[in-house]
């Protein structure tokens, strides 16, 4: 959810010219999203990137549902 939220508050921020007001939310959503990942991974003994990535594909790339036919 944490990065969905970055992602949606980043739509919001690229869609209108820049101010630094316009763009702290998304600063803000993506710091948070940054700091759980970095929390994650040290918890888990991986490499951030890891987790990281694998969540910026479920969000940015998902699978399409499967078919329940």
């Amino acid at each position: 959810m944490l990065e969905r939220s970055a992602a949606e508050e980043q739509r919001k921020a690229l869609a209108e010219p820049y101010t630094e007001e316009a763009w702290a939310p998304w600063r803000e959503a993506a710091a948070m999203f940054q700091a759980t990942v970095t929390a994650h991974a040290e918890a888990a003994g991986v490499s951030r990137s890891e987790p990281e990535m694998a969540v910026k594909k479920a969000v940015l790339h998902p699978e399409p549902p499967a078919d329940e036919g």
